[in-house]
């Protein structure tokens, strides 16, 4: 009896049988995959229809940076004020003010003043409003795991670089499944760091003044100006 099971293990028609169930198994795999990279996406197009609805965000946001190998731990806070493509960041004792045409970095413990041309097409230039639709392009989606936090559905969406020269190995960017906007975002480097950005509060359609956005070099008398235009 075992030699005939053996020897039926063997014949062409198990192995078809077998190979029927592989390809099978495969095959549906592929839908599944689909699915979920359509789930993430839709998601994403949603979080950025939200962001393009608002006349102003206002973010309070803690940050982090850690990488064991090179013995880095750091944290910190920080704020940014964002209308269209205007915006107010300060954040780790530095202000940057963007009114739409120049670059305004102001740093207090230096007393210097850095003002440079804005070039949109750069793609090396990423300002706080892109970092709200960053994912737009270059990444492949996949939908990854829903969690709880502190009574908030958060849903996390993998985002994987398509350059393999980029230096970012994954990224997750968690979305609260209920208001679509972006809770925090977890990124993992090829050289072992991760940094973490989580937003503490996110309000919209704050009053602000017309000259929010406005560099006032009168405020800075004694600073230094390096003029880069």
């Amino acid at each position: 009896m075992k030699s005939k099971i053996h020897l039926y293990k063997n014949t062409p028609l198990f192995l078809g049988k077998t190979m029927i169930a592989l390809v099978f198994a495969l095959f549906m795999c592929f839908p599944t995959t689909a699915q979920n990279s359509q789930k993430a996406k839709e998601l994403l197009d949603d979080v950025t229809a939200k962001v393009k609805s608002y006349d102003n965000i206002v973010i309070n946001f803690s940050y982090s940076v850690q990488n064991l190998k090179q013995n880095i731990d750091q944290e910190s806070k920080g704020n940014v004020t964002l209308k269209g493509n205007q915006y107010v960041l300060n954040f780790m004792g530095v202000t940057k003010i963007f009114d739409g045409k120049k670059n305004y970095t102001i740093v207090p413990e230096d007393e210097e003043i850095t003002i440079s041309k804005h070039d949109d097409n750069d793609p090396n230039t990423l300002t706080p409003a892109k970092m709200l639709t960053f994912f737009n392009s270059g990444f492949k989606y996949s939908w990854d795991i829903l969690q709880n936090i502190k009574g908030r559905q958060i849903q996390y969406v993998k985002l994987v670089p398509i350059n393999p020269k980029d230096n970012r190995k994954e990224i997750l960017l968690g979305i609260d499944a209920q208001t679509k906007n972006i809770y925090n975002l977890i990124e993992m480097n090829k050289n072992g760091s991760k940094t973490t950005i989580v937003v503490n509060s996110f309000k919209t359609n704050q009053p602000i003044s017309k000259n929010h956005f406005t560099f006032t070099q009168s405020k800075y008398p004694n600073y230094y100006i390096n003029n880069l235009d």
